[in-house]
């Protein structure tokens, strides 16, 4: 594979050629091996680690656990009644908590290490090997992080892809139900979409044709198709977006869904959370460049500008709509920007940004509005109509903007060390296109057996009683407010 795209989210030790060792050379010719070795480690320095790319992924990782704990719990927590609060910040917690653990124990081997092109293997169960010392490739050839913290980063990515789920069928779920589906769909719906979309052999590996192709037979399967995903748009969103609305189907609807009042009850609390989300979400898109460099500022820029152009479509069509804007408008349009432009942060300019961020907002508000009841589901928190949407929206819209002609900065030749000439708009839409289809397929198999499964052992339902008194004191026993 002569032309490797530069997506974003590669992972382990990129494997070097140790130094060529001088022979011993005929001393008429007055050639010394010291010399030549000297040479020789000179053009293939030892790997290093770049102490500033590590700062940076270190403290990327942390804002986006930050977006999970209390960012979402926050934000899907203010938009539930009041008597099921806690349930939700306590499912947030606890799975959050679990998928890290998850992640540690063989989450991170089975997504980024070599095995096939959608899963990986056991090599590194328990972090086996990963040291203080280990290095993991970033985006330019002979630049490294630390291996541990790239597990971090990319494990709190998994984390809070499970919890996004969990808006879906909030104020009715068992928490063991819950538990138990995450450990399934985790295991066979995250992890591979990760291994599909992001594994490769790292930069350092394409030292020529020939070396390319060796090289790009390893890596994922959607990733040597040459989808751009830069943070997540697949793999985290339209993932967590799917499996959201399969578990909205299966669990089942709200008991008085559409005849009693179901209004969040503190939307100063979403507002927090959405604050934070996006406070968090500044490490998500633009640590995925792995490097504090042009294309981190890019991501970041990017992050800031759709999602303000997507709060505002979201909170003017709506005004236009409905009579009125509503602080829960403006917080989805928000989320909805953030979403859309994850997968296109680091490939597209500025104005490319601003019209997925718009289109977000517009598109995301009817699939809030119309496409659930066209469907008639009750995805409590709109986790489809927000993340699988928006997702699917930015999939698409970055094989557009990522062009050059508009902005965009292409795709990476790493032989040639430089931007790969002849963008077709149409082939990386294409590409883009089969990206989607495999992850709502994927996503939606895995989802519709694991919710099956716990459903046939121990049910998906709390009773009938517990859903109406809430499942703060139903589920935990305790209370999110005493009044």
């Amino acid at each position: 594979m002569k032309k490797l795209l530069a997506l974003l989210a590669l992972c382990g030790v990129v494997g070097f050629a140790t130094p060529v060792w001088a022979e011993e050379v005929a001393a008429a010719e007055g050639v010394v091996a010291e010399a030549v070795v000297a040479e020789a480690a000179e053009a293939a320095p030892a790997p290093s680690l770049s102490k500033a790319d590590n700062a940076w992924i270190i403290v990327a990782a942390a804002f986006v656990i930050l977006m999970s704990v209390p960012g979402l719990a926050l934000f899907y927590g203010g938009m539930v009644r009041s008597k099921n609060m806690l349930s939700v910040l306590m499912q947030v917690l606890v799975v959050f908590s679990l998928i890290s653990v998850l992640w540690v124990v063989y989450g991170y081997s089975v997504a980024f290490t070599e095995g096939n092109a959608f899963f990986g293997s056991l090599s590194k169960l328990f972090l086996k090997g990963v040291t203080p010392d280990s290095l993991a490739a970033t985006w330019n050839k002979g630049v490294f992080i630390s291996e541990l913290i790239y597990v971090v980063f990319q494990g709190a990515f998994a984390a809070i892809t499970c919890c996004l789920i969990l808006g879906a069928f909030a104020e009715r779920i068992k928490f063991s139900a819950v538990l138990i589906f995450s450990v399934i769909w985790f295991t066979f719906a995250y992890l591979p979409m990760a291994h599909m979309v992001w594994y490769w052999a790292g930069p350092d590996a394409y030292t020529d044709a020939d070396a390319a192709t060796a090289a790009g037979a390893t890596a994922g399967y959607l990733f040597q198709m040459g989808a751009l995903d830069f943070a997540g748009g697949t793999v985290v969103h339209i993932n967590a977006g799917i499996a959201g609305l399969v578990g909205a189907f299966l669990v089942g609807k709200r008991t008085g869904f559409g005849k009693e009042s179901m209004a969040p009850h503190s939307l100063s609390m979403t507002m927090i959370g959405t604050a934070l989300l996006w406070f968090g979400w500044f490490g998500f898109n633009a640590g995925s460049a792995l490097e504090a460099n042009g294309i981190a500022a890019l991501a970041f820029i990017n992050t800031w500008v759709a999602t303000s152009a997507a709060a505002l479509a979201w909170v003017m069509a709506e005004w236009l709509i409905r009579g009125k804007p509503s602080m829960l408008g403006a917080a989805s349009g928000a989320v909805g920007g953030l979403v859309a432009i994850t997968p296109a942060c680091g490939f597209v300019g500025v104005g490319g940004a601003l019209v997925i961020g718009l289109v977000a907002g517009l598109v995301c508000l009817w699939a809030v509005h119309n496409l659930k009841r066209l469907l008639g589901v009750d995805d409590s928190l709109d986790v489809f109509g927000v993340h699988g949407v928006g997702g699917i929206i930015g999939a698409l819209l970055t094989g557009v903007f990522a062009s050059p002609d508009l902005g965009g900065t292409g795709v990476w030749d790493y032989v040639a060390n430089g931007v790969a000439e002849g963008y077709s708009i149409a082939t990386q839409v294409k590409i883009q296109a089969i990206s989607v289809l495999t992850t709502v397929v994927w996503s939606a198999v895995v989802a519709f057996i694991a919710f099956k499964l716990v459903d046939l052992t121990i049910g998906l339902r709390v009773s009938n009683d517990e859903e109406r008194e809430g499942l703060d004191l139903g589920s935990h026993g305790e209370k999110a407010y005493i009044l």
